[in-house]
């Protein structure tokens, strides 16, 4: 290459170092950190003219006479030049300017500073000033749009911004650099410069490439880069021609391109591989002047000689028309494929070869097509128009010399549809960013670990928020690790790989017995550790070659799974493992996440197969984990918490937005750990950021959580969101003990409770409004016995059609309830009961539904059976003939659907060597139904009430008529008996005297009777001889009889005595003490009847019979846990 370049010379004590030309090209001017301003000659000059202008300098640029610079007092001078006279102070920051520049025409000045402002200022008039706010950290470099509309800004937040200048708003930002805290700890003082003349395109240098991106649209339009380039890119400069680009990087590489080509045409090398910090072109001639971070300044001259156009005719063509073409024609036509710029194609484009020789060496002109000004038309232009749409063939066919043109101005973009958003970087949840030099590497619900990375000390600290698990530690951060995981068995470290180190997984098992408490493992060359977590046994990395690697916490590895996407966070609790991954491309703001959820203990599982994670718009992901419960959560950047529920085949609900808490617009809340119970979100609030600093320390917050429900200021709304947070917040509970923890029974209990009360004053609300199709939509929700309370408040609100329709639920519910559990146990005892004579066929395994038809029929007889049995509506004392052959018995109490008046029916003694299938009464739900089955064989079970000899198996039992559709709805109540299906009946045998009015008298005044012996029972038996001496001809029901009416003539204090007798269990039957817990259920049913039937009194204007059957109807679903 025919460049020349010239030795350096020391120009400034070490530093930053900046340079520029005089307008005529005149004179080299730097300054250095030295606070001086140098005037070169040219670069043999021995005795340069020196102008000090403060302590240190920072920046400087000339035009017109004027000489500006930022100087370490915190100001912007202005001098003149080139004499060197103080001209004042053009503006102020509170800390020093980064950079000053001039727009095209030396009016106005630009400065970026430390204090993150960006002022623009009039030269002639420093009262005019514009000061544009947004960035987060200091302003790191700065470029004026030639047409004086942008100003182009980079900052050590990260982000490249370009400016309006007219209104000061922000036209569009891309995160592109590294963050920072400072300018000296940037990796690159990213100069950028906007293209000469038409300022189609923006130059930002990006790690080693530089990335042009198109004005208006923003799009990035191609990267140049070449593989002389090793280290990042400090500085670009555009040619005053606008055609060539010349780049520095930070170890002492320059390069320059011909834009237009894309091709790179000069390569040189600093003599002492020292930072390229400033870069400026000659006015007229090819020279670029350099200066680096030791105060030196070199010259390279005949820059890009060999390749200059030597036809004068052909460069002016090639500058007029700069504006049509973007490098990218080959990629508009493809075929008769019109394609987006911003597709993998168009952008992939680093050095697409095909361009140029489609361009060039195959003859084609560029498009000559004048760009006078924008409103300009020309043939050449509607006939490129004409072509898109007529021409099917490929650019080669084409004879006019004209490629077919998208139908757009200059100013218009081709491709205007979504944008492709950045993907989010991997993050630790709980963590600050990397390059801050205090940091937290993770806060969670253990404890806490910080990193310190200054100059005396690279170190990490952790410290336990529950001492008692282990003790606060200091480490050395040698390695340099950046991301940190803590748990209560454990601490696991990861550091990335340096050219010479693998990444590593360090884990430091503090809670081992041996005495090794730490390993380490290398990944494999090229792959780097993204993502850490821990859980209960186990520790998990994911790496950038899109692999999870899980090991035990003593460090042996174990499985290995690829991930779909790359890693964005992930996190582990108990068993649990969830990762976030990038599914694909965003697009318009938004990422696109995916969730994998899974279980690694013994049976492994994947419960979340890579669903899309929900996140609100323009949002991206800023904490992920679970809440102490175990619950999968996460948080977007937009405040919105979500929580995995359960209870809904595992969605996502919103369960608080931080941001309703939040008093500013930039205060943010940083979540540090969530609890289900009690409802508690922990969480730092930050002011004015996103983050907290390590020091002070900060407090912690603790948020309630609100589901975003309708119109939650109306007591219905608030009541409903209650309800559903409740629900959701105890999904967890159902999880646990499913995977077999113990649980905190009265905590559940609370909270059923809590639930139900809601939906009952749900229920109330909507019965004063009279909306009594919504009250039976609440009561589905309800447990049984808070359904029978409902019934209740219904018929106490005069609603008693609203009743009967609840009363109907009730029964629903009970034969619900009692199916789920009968086929439960059926399911757990089949195998141990296949043989014991305890089925028949019809009860075998899968053929419930041959059953259930059977039941429903044994219903509809007994409705038909109904008609006939109004007069027996009362008298329930059944006397009923043994049959030595019943398999299975059922109580006269368990068929019949009015418990008072039943209770004192079953007297005599029991046989505990009577087979019996004996199911519970479906109506308590305060007892498993299965509680008397599930340990003992069915053989060895006596009947739960005392039943004398004389029990036929009673199937089809008869109903008392009520009105039509309740009969149907009290035969739910009947048990299934465990006969074939060809059953047999025998009718009962009725005593429809007078005794039913004592019966009732006996059940009132003694409550305790249903149990397996009650005091009257006990009474009897020792009775039983003395009833009989005096009346030896009577059969065993009138002995019962009898025996009431005496019991009954007994005061109260000796009732009393027997009842306290029997309550003593002076019974061991062998059923005795699987069922203590049914008679305080039936007193209270006893109670609720009377209640009820005194309401109903009062209530009702029909005749006493008929108001008796309602009371009963009710009272027949009226339970209540015991």
């Amino acid at each position: 290459m025919s460049s020349e370049q010239k030795p350096m010379r020391y120009g400034h004590t070490e530093g930053h170092t900046d340079v520029c030309f005089d307008d005529t090209g005149s004179c080299i001017v730097t300054c250095g950190s030295d606070g001086d301003v140098r005037i070169w000659e040219n670069l043999d000059d021995d005795d340069p003219k020196s102008i000090n202008v403060g302590e240190k300098a920072y920046s400087c640029a000339l035009k017109n006479g004027r000489l500006i610079t930022a100087v370490s007092n915190n100001t912007v001078q202005i001098h003149t030049f080139p004499e060197g006279a103080p001209d004042g102070i053009l503006t102020r920051f509170t800390t020093n300017a980064n950079h000053v520049i001039f727009n095209c025409d030396g009016t106005k000045i630009a400065a970026g500073s430390s204090d993150f402002m960006v002022k623009v200022v009039e030269v002639t008039d420093s009262s005019k000033q514009k000061t544009f706010r947004g960035h987060d950290a200091p302003v790191l470099s700065l470029s004026f749009d030639p047409r004086d509309v942008y100003l182009a800004s980079a900052s050590c937040d990260g982000s490249v911004r370009v400016w309006k200048i007219a209104d000061q708003t922000c036209t569009t930002s891309w995160p592109l650099l590294q963050k920072c805290n400072d300018v000296i700890n940037a990796k690159s003082i990213c100069r950028l410069g906007w293209q000469p003349g038409s300022g189609k395109f923006l130059a930002i240098p990006v790690d080693k490439v530089v990335k042009l991106y198109k004005r208006e649209t923003w799009d990035s339009q191609f990267n140049l880069s070449d593989t002389f380039i090793t280290q990042p890119l400090n500085v670009v400069a555009w040619s005053p021609c606008g055609q060539y680009l010349a780049a520095g990087s930070v170890d002492g590489s320059i390069v320059v391109w011909n834009v237009e080509t894309q091709e790179c045409i000069e390569r040189m090398k600093h003599e002492k591989n020292y930072t390229i910090c400033g870069l400026a072109w000659h006015p007229k001639y090819r020279q670029i002047a350099y200066t680096d971070t030791e105060g030196n300044l070199g010259l390279l001259e005949n820059v890009g000689d060999g390749k200059k156009p030597n036809d004068k005719v052909a460069s002016t063509v090639t500058k007029d028309y700069n504006d049509l073409f973007d490098g990218e024609d080959g990629d508009y036509l493809n075929g008769d494929m019109i394609e987006p710029q911003s597709s993998p194609k168009a952008g992939a484009n680093e050095d697409d070869g095909d361009d140029d020789d489609l361009m060039r060496t195959s003859g084609h002109p560029r498009r000559a097509i004048i760009d006078d000004d924008d409103n300009s038309l020309d043939i050449g232009m509607i006939k490129a128009n004409a072509n898109l749409l007529e021409k099917e063939d490929d650019d080669d066919d084409q004879t006019d010399g004209f490629p077919a043109l998208p139908p757009s101005s200059t100013q218009q973009p081709f491709y205007d549809g979504p944008m492709p958003t950045p993907k989010q970087k991997p993050f630790q949840s709980g963590s600050t960013p990397a390059h801050l030099m205090h940091r937290f590497m993770v806060w969670n619900s253990v404890g806490i670990i910080r990193c310190y990375n200054d100059e005396q000390d690279n170190a990490i600290d952790i410290e336990f928020h529950d001492t008692s698990i282990h003790h606060a530690t200091h480490l050395p951060n040698s390695l340099n690790h950046t991301m940190a995981d803590l748990s209560t068995e454990a601490i696991l470290l990861a550091c990335e790989s340096t050219e010479e180190l693998a990444s590593k997984l360090h884990c430091i098992h503090f809670s081992s017995w041996d005495a090794n408490k730490e390993w380490t493992v290398d990944m494999p060359k090229d792959e780097d550790i993204e993502a850490i977590c821990l859980g209960q046994g186990w520790a998990a990395c994911a790496t950038s070659a899109l692999l999870v690697r899980v090991f035990t916490v003593g460090g042996v590895q174990k499985e290995i799974f690829s991930l779909p996407g790359p890693v964005v966070s992930m996190a582990g609790h108990g068993e649990q493992l969830m990762i976030i991954y990038h599914r694909g491309t965003g697009f318009d703001g938004d990422q696109c996440l995916g969730v994998q959820l899974m279980e690694l203990g013994k049976k492994k599982k994947q419960i979340l197969h890579g669903d899309p994670l929900s996140l609100t718009k323009k949002s991206y992901l800023v904490w992920v984990g679970f809440s102490a419960e175990g619950t999968p959560c996460y948080v977007d950047s937009e405040g919105i918490v979500r929580m995995l529920n359960r209870g809904l085949g595992n969605t996502w609900i919103p369960v608080c937005n931080t941001r309703e808490h939040c008093k500013g617009k930039l205060d943010h809340y940083w979540v540090v750990g969530i609890h289900e119970n009690p409802q508690q979100l922990r969480c730092i609030p930050c002011k004015g950021s996103r983050f907290p600093p390590t020091l002070p320390r900060p407090a912690v917050a603790i948020l309630s959580f609100k589901l975003p429900y309708c119109q939650v200021t109306t007591e219905k709304g608030q009541m409903e969101e209650q309800y559903w947070r409740s629900v959701v917040f105890h999904n967890h509970v159902d999880y646990l003990s499913k995977n077999g923890y113990e649980l905190d029974e009265n905590a559940n209990s609370q909270s059923v409770k809590e639930q139900q009360e809601l939906l009952m004053k749900l229920f109330a609300l909507s019965c004063k409004l009279e909306r009594e199709f919504r009250c039976v939509e609440l009561a589905d929700l309800m447990t049984q016995n808070v359904v029978n309370l409902a019934i209740k408040y219904a018929s106490r609100s005069r609603k008693l059609n609203l009743a009967q329709r609840l009363s109907e639920m009730a029964v629903e519910k009970a034969s619900e309830l009692a199916t789920a559990l009968e086929d439960e146990e059926e399911e757990e005892d089949f195998r141990k009961h296949l043989n014991a004579g305890y089925r028949n066929s019809a009860m075998e395994w899968g053929q419930l539904p041959v059953r259930n038809v059977q039941w429903d029929q044994e219903m509809e007889d007994a409705e038909e059976t109904d008609a006939c049995e109004e007069a027996e509506e009362t008298s329930e004392v059944h006397k009923q003939r043994p049959n030595p052959f019943s398999k299975g018995v059922t109580s006269a109490e368990a068929t019949t659907p009015k418990p008072a008046v039943i209770a004192s029916s079953s007297q005599g003694r029991v046989n505990p060597f009577k087979v019996s299938s004996n199911k519970r009464d479906p109506v308590v739900p305060s007892v498993n139904v299965l509680d008397t089955m599930s340990k003992y064989s069915k053989k060895t079970l006596s009947s739960n009430r005392a039943v004398n000899k004389q029990n036929p198996p009673v199937i089809k039992p008869l109903i008392p008529k009520p009105k039509s559709k309740q009969a149907s709805a009290a035969s739910f109540f009947q048990p299934r008996t465990s006969n074939s299906s060809e059953k047999t009946v025998e009718e009962r045998e009725e005593n429809t005297g007078n005794e039913s009015h004592d019966v009732k008298v006996t059940a009132q005044e003694n409550t305790e009777n249903r149990r397996p012996k009650t005091g009257f029972q006990m009474w009897l038996e020792e009775n039983r001889a003395n009833i009989l001496t005096d009346n030896p001809d009577l059969n065993e029901a009138e002995v019962i009889k009898e025996g009431m009416s005496r019991f009954r003539m007994l005061s109260s204090e000796e009732r009393m005595v027997w009842t306290e007798k029997a309550k003593g269990g002076t019974v061991n039957d062998l059923t005795e003490d699987k069922k203590r817990k049914c008679p305080a259920a039936d007193e209270d049913e006893v109670k609720k009847n009377q209640e009820q039937k005194s309401e109903d009194s009062n209530l009702s204007k029909k005749p006493k019979p008929l108001d008796q059957s309602t009371n009963v109807r009710l009272s027949a679903f009226a339970f209540k846990q015991s």
